[in-house]
């Protein structure tokens, strides 16, 4: 299936991560070539990439946002569990995963993988329905991050099973009275962070098969974090503390 990845951001990530085959690639007629531009361009004729010169008004209809360049592409390679799992062994690290139930915002999809990219985690879980994926709108709100991301679809509670069996602990996002402060849980060694829907949270399956609930401390008057919000901040929780005990 292809599809077309747009923005300059979205598109030099893309390129350097080399894990999507290419078709072609279209600039904007009358661009401008500086900057990531010259970038792109270089990659492309070093893969050797058909470049094309556009009309705006024909790139304007496939996302008006494309700032100069769109890429044809095949679609996202998504990858199994045991490709997570086998990452961090190599790296010689504890598995550091985050897991997203029932996610339906692209952006906030995309902030989420762009902070789960920069903090380093190994690899992002998703179910398979209810879901968004990555789409074209998710690689640019994520600013290319997705692409250099190991992201799996698979049944939740089973693959909690499975990481539980690789002494993975899993801790689930919930402002519920029964949720525990960041600082009672353990954040080190193998675990997987779970960030629920933005409407209903984590569902009551996915939930009860959570080794704990954390709930972020607020003394403000709103009640809860958006579900991208949340998710990065409970990510740089968890990289702090790691950063520590690796150091």
């Amino acid at each position: 299936m292809k599809e077309f990845i747009y923005s300059r951001n979205a598109v030099y990530e893309t390129l350097r991560a080399k894990r999507r085959q290419v078709f072609r690639l279209e600039i904007a007629q009358g661009v401008q070539e500086k900057g990531r531009l010259l970038d792109i361009l270089r990659m492309a004729r070093e893969r050797k990439i058909p470049v094309l010169s556009a009309p705006r008004a024909g790139m304007d209809k496939i996302h008006p946002a494309h700032q100069g360049v769109i890429l044809e592409a095949g679609g996202y390679p998504y990858c199994n569990l045991s490709d997570i799992l086998d990452l961090a062994a190599r790296r010689g690290e504890a598995p550091f995963i985050l897991i997203l139930d029932s996610l339906n915002d692209p952006q906030n999809f995309g902030a989420l993988l762009r902070t789960a990219e920069a903090v380093g985690v190994h690899g992002v879980i998703l179910p398979l329905a209810r879901t968004v994926a990555v789409t074209p709108a998710v690689v640019n709100a994520s600013s290319g991050a997705s692409e250099h991301l190991l992201i799996a679809q698979t049944n939740l509670a089973q693959a909690i099973d499975e990481l539980r069996a690789a002494d993975v602990w899993t801790v689930g996002l919930d402002q519920g009275p029964d949720s525990r402060d960041p600082s009672q849980v353990r954040l080190t060694g193998g675990l997987a962070i779970i960030v629920g829907s933005e409407g209903e949270g984590i569902r009551p399956l996915v939930k009860s098969k959570c080794d704990f609930l954390v709930r972020l401390p607020m003394q403000g008057k709103i009640e809860s974090l958006n579900a991208a919000v949340a998710g990065s901040v409970a990510l740089y929780l968890a990289y702090l503390v790691r950063q520590k005990t690796d150091n």
